[in-house]
């Protein structure tokens, strides 16, 4: 089969959903070889798409700009996306200047089309990253204009906002890139900060969440045994959705509990996590038993042996379509996981609302899955009183000053703290 030379990502809004094998198969080779972090940004990336869905013009902004990123990222500088830097913004830009005349086309080209043969959608073999234009028949030299750049950082910008808020990135290099610009006084183009983004859910709110899905627990096992074991393993262990969702080269499995056979500790280990590195999470008695009682509904033994792969989170129907079509022993990808949480989220905000917590409720509905893992950081660091040394390596993060922002103390608090402090604490001794 004939491809073009670079190979388009994402079919049209459509299509976007389904997924294409021969995409898929391109992600999982990528993921297997020195880009481990691939297919997280692929499916991190489909699903920012897929919030365009109602804005056809913002889709296929969207869906060029992050076509030629993730090409610059994958196939020129072979770099994973959460490794990139201001630096690396301006390689891409330059690339973008001056991108190879062998990439460059003249006509508007769908990306996708139906293979009659197969009934299938393939990619184009006619289409071309860069769009040039003619004049009276004649090419013209390519230019990148500045309206063009500007707009391209912007989307790029916006994108790593996103991942941001997805805990799959600390910073934004094209936020960084257009700061030191000669962009940067334009106000249009600078990122908005959400600070929902690492908001936890209050000790009530969070009360709600684990009545609401132990309830439900309780009345359909057959939907929810999993919601609830998965809200508590989010809370419990800091996870991102990625931690426990399958995507292209990484699927959670049982196995990733972990007894240390000297200590009899166990641990949830996790091979994949931002910026390609492993971790192990150290997890609580109560997290222990609920791993029991999920495995117990499952019928399965009470703790997972050491190779063990049957999936972590299982689907209750097999997949319709994508890699795992007409399977049911597989596990949830990042978009299922997370609409199954956003239901959980809806219900206890409504109960909390129907007990006359108006203002809780509202807050809950502008939540989501990341927040719970900012939860079980705030709480712990907050109201467990775990070191914050601790705490950021369960969490995976870089920097201690990363796990700090969530050391929330009162004027009071830091008041009383101070009262008794002394300036000697050997004074006295001779």
């Amino acid at each position: 089969m004939q491809l073009p030379p670079v190979i388009p990502l994402f079919d049209s809004i459509d299509y976007i959903q389904i997924g294409n094998p021969l995409v898929n198969q391109h992600i999982t080779q990528l993921s297997l070889g020195e880009l481990d972090e691939a297919g997280l940004v692929f499916e991190h990336a489909t699903d920012w798409l897929f919030e365009q869905k109602y804005n056809e013009n913002n889709y296929k902004a969207y869906r060029s700009e992050l076509t030629t990123f993730l090409h610059w990222c994958f196939d020129v500088a072979k770099l994973n996306v959460s490794t990139i830097a201001r630096r690396e913004v301006g390689l891409y830009i330059e690339y973008c200047k001056n991108p190879p005349i062998e990439l460059i086309g003249y006509f508007n080209v769908a990306q996708f089309k139906l293979d009659k043969a197969s009934a299938e959608r393939i990619p184009n073999p006619a289409w071309l990253l860069f769009r040039g234009k003619k004049v009276d028949g004649q090419t013209q030299p390519y230019l990148l204009s500045d309206s063009a750049l500007k707009t391209k950082v912007a989307i790029l910008s916006s994108f790593y906002s996103y991942l941001m808020g997805e805990d799959y990135c600390e910073k934004n290099p094209a936020q960084m890139w257009l700061n030191k610009s000669r962009f940067s006084s334009r106000q249009k183009y600078r990122l908005n900060t959400d600070d929902d983004n690492q908001l936890a859910f209050t000790e009530l709110q969070w009360s709600y969440i684990m009545s609401t899905v132990e309830k439900l627990a309780k009345a359909q096992p057959e939907l929810h045994q999993r919601s609830l074991f998965l809200i508590k393993l989010i809370y419990s262990c800091y996870l991102r959705v990625s931690e426990v969702s399958a995507r292209a080269g990484f699927s959670p499995v049982m196995s990733q509990f972990k007894q240390n056979r000297h200590s009899g500790i166990w641990s949830f280990h996790i091979p994949k996590s931002k910026g390609g590195k492993s971790r192990s999470v150290a997890i609580s008695k109560a997290l222990l038993a609920a791993l029991v009682d999920y495995r117990r509904y499952l019928k399965l033994s009470d703790y997972p042996s050491a190779s063990e792969q049957h999936p972590l989170i299982v689907r209750q129907k097999a997949a319709g379509r994508g890699r795992e079509v007409g399977n049911l022993n597989a596990n949830l990808g990042i978009r299922q996981i997370r609409e199954e949480v956003d239901k959980i989220i809806e219900l206890a905000a409504i109960s909390i609302e129907t007990d006359g917590f108006i203002e809780d409720a509202q807050q809950m509905r502008g939540l989501s899955i990341h927040n719970i893992r900012h939860t079980g950081i705030t709480h712990d660091i907050n109201i467990n009183g775990r070191p914050l040394s601790h705490v950021q390596a369960d969490a995976g993060h870089e920097s201690i000053d990363t796990t700090s922002q969530y050391l929330h103390t009162t004027q009071i608090e830091r008041h009383e703290s101070a009262q008794n402090k002394p300036l000697d604490y050997l004074q006295g001794i001779e």
